[in-house]
């Protein structure tokens, strides 16, 4: 039996007004709120039907996880007391701390935790791998249960403990026998804080409060894993119209929080009194993504498909965008993230900037012209990103249809085959480091937005997840590097950093490119 404070090295997911805007109402200033303002408002509250960021950030405060990752990338228990595996490992065995509670007060018991991996599963990549090697799960009383397999998966913990969305995060039974194509009807989860549903307003604001029968683990608190001791009352998740209003509105104090910082106010936001700033490199920054879609044209053409490499210029875009060098990477050509473990420059060659040469592409493959659908979200960074390279794309021969809408939008038009081409997105290293993870890498020949299918990147995948070392993992991901290269799910559009800004009265904030709200202290 393993104890509750063992730990495992996870060897493959390493890890300027004075005044606000007059519509914005004046928060109470008591110590016990934090007020915040996150990447976008949060549409989807159901933690197992998108991969989306922002519900992430929801399902962490609100839900738990059976084990969980640390700053240094390692999985550790979190909901999970013990485990143990069988000599053969075909066999593991869970047991829960004692004393979890639901919501709506009743206890965690082992049958919810078995329901909300079946539910969790299917609509995972990770999830997937694990599923495939199941024979069954069963509950054996009311604190334990088991996984039994039809072939080792010494992947167990770093799939239950993985940061990605969407998160492993456990249900009440009676909601994760819900359909994995319907969302749950009420928001119950066993997280350190508790969702308010009377107080949300969409649109305007969402209310956490502090959930006070909601039991920490004893150690330090460390990224996702170790205690989560609340020491506010609420957190209060606000909707801004824009930017530059959020941005105003932390220099005012009337929010404590803002997660992403327009970049052209940074200069005076660092000169702001009472306002810091959380800049983090590494497997912190973003990778932003061009996501093509493959069942649609004209990108359903690989050879279209790959005319698209010799038309994003990474530089541009992210002094277009006006991220300054400090926050930035010089061009990184790898789907695993570069400066990460996975990091490959296998294929790099077809990725060089030419638009002449992208123009004689073009002129060799099947395209006649149809319109490049483009969805763009409305004076956002990526959607810079994405006229940077619509300009190029138009010189080069594209016809180009930008459809500009809000992210939410986004998301419900990307679940649709039809209808669009591309989107731009960007998203967390510690999503985009690992060939398991990557969402446009690990989810090949999956019902996921963009449907691309290449059977070589999926064997490639299952090398990786089989390799016995570091080295074999290496080859592997330098191979589904080239063969990502010539299959094109997406072209990365440039790495970097993003600051988080915040009032000074709040404490003890974890450094994190991640929100989170335990811990701290205002």
């Amino acid at each position: 039996m393993t104890s509750a404070s063992t730990t495992r090295r996870v060897a493959l997911l390493t890890a300027g007004a004075a005044l606000a805007a007059p519509w914005l109402p004046r928060p109470a200033r008591a110590a016990g709120n934090v007020n915040a303002v996150l990447e976008s408002e949060v549409v989807i509250l159901d933690p197992h039907v998108t991969t989306a960021a922002i519900t992430r950030s929801f399902a962490t405060h609100v839900f738990d996880t059976l084990f969980a990752m640390d700053g240094q990338g390692v999985i550790k228990p979190q909901m999970a007391e013990a485990w143990e595996t069988s000599p053969d490992g075909l066999t593991w065995t869970f047991r829960l701390r004692d004393g979890l509670r639901w919501h709506d007060g009743a206890p965690v018991t082992a049958a919810d935790c078995v329901a909300s991996l079946e539910r969790w599963a299917p609509r995972d990549s990770l999830g997937r791998m694990l599923w495939a090697a199941k024979s069954e799960v069963t509950a054996m009383d009311a604190r334990s249960f088991r996984i039994a397999l039809t072939k080792p998966f010494p992947l167990m913990l770093d799939v239950l403990g993985k940061p990605n969305a969407p998160l492993p995060v456990m249900l009440p039974e009676r909601l994760a026998r819900t359909p994995g194509d319907q969302r749950i009807r009420e928001i119950i989860g066993s997280g350190p804080f508790r969702f308010r549903a009377a107080d949300w307003r969409p649109g305007n604001v969402m209310v956490l409060e502090r959930f006070p029968d909601y039991r920490s683990r004893e150690e330090p608190a460390d990224f996702l894993a170790g205690g989560r001791h609340v020491k506010v009352d609420t957190v209060t998740w606000r909707v801004m119209p824009d930017q530059a209003t959020g941005a105003t509105a932390l220099i005012a104090g009337e929010i404590d929080y803002m997660q992403y910082l327009p970049f052209d106010w940074i200069a005076r936001l660092e000169r702001t009194r009472g306002v810091r700033l959380l800049g983090l490199g590494g497997i912190q920054q973003f990778l932003g993504n061009f996501r093509l879609n493959h069942a649609f044209p004209p990108f359903d053409d690989p050879a279209v498909r790959r005319v698209m490499w010799k038309l994003v210029d990474q530089t541009a875009i992210l002094t277009a965008i006006g991220i300054p060098e400090r926050f930035r990477a010089p061009p990184c050509p790898s789907f695993l993230m570069c400066g990460g473990p996975f990091s490959s420059t296998a294929g790099q060659e077809a990725m060089r900037l030419n638009v002449a040469e992208a123009r004689q592409m073009l002129r060799a493959t099947s395209y006649r012209g149809q319109p490049v659908i483009f969805l763009t979200v409305s004076e956002s960074i990526s959607q810079t990103a994405a006229r940077v390279a619509i300009a190029s794309m138009q010189e080069a021969g594209f016809t180009v249809d930008e459809q500009v809408m809000d992210w939410g939008t986004v998301l419900a038009r990307r679940g649709r085959r039809e209808g669009w081409s591309a989107f731009a997105v960007y998203a967390n290293g510690t999503d985009m480091l690992s060939p398991l993870t990557n969402f446009y890498v690990s989810n090949t020949c999956a019902d996921y937005p963009g449907w691309d299918c290449d059977p070589r990147v999926k064997a490639a995948i299952e090398a990786f997840a089989a390799a016995p070392d570091g080295a074999g993992r290496q080859r592997a991901a330098a191979e589904i590097q080239a063969l990502c290269v010539d299959h094109v799910p997406s072209v990365m559009w440039g790495q970097f950093t993003i600051p988080a800004g915040y009032r000074d009265r709040l404490r003890n904030l974890p450094q994190s490119s991640y929100p989170i709200f335990w811990e701290v202290e205002a």
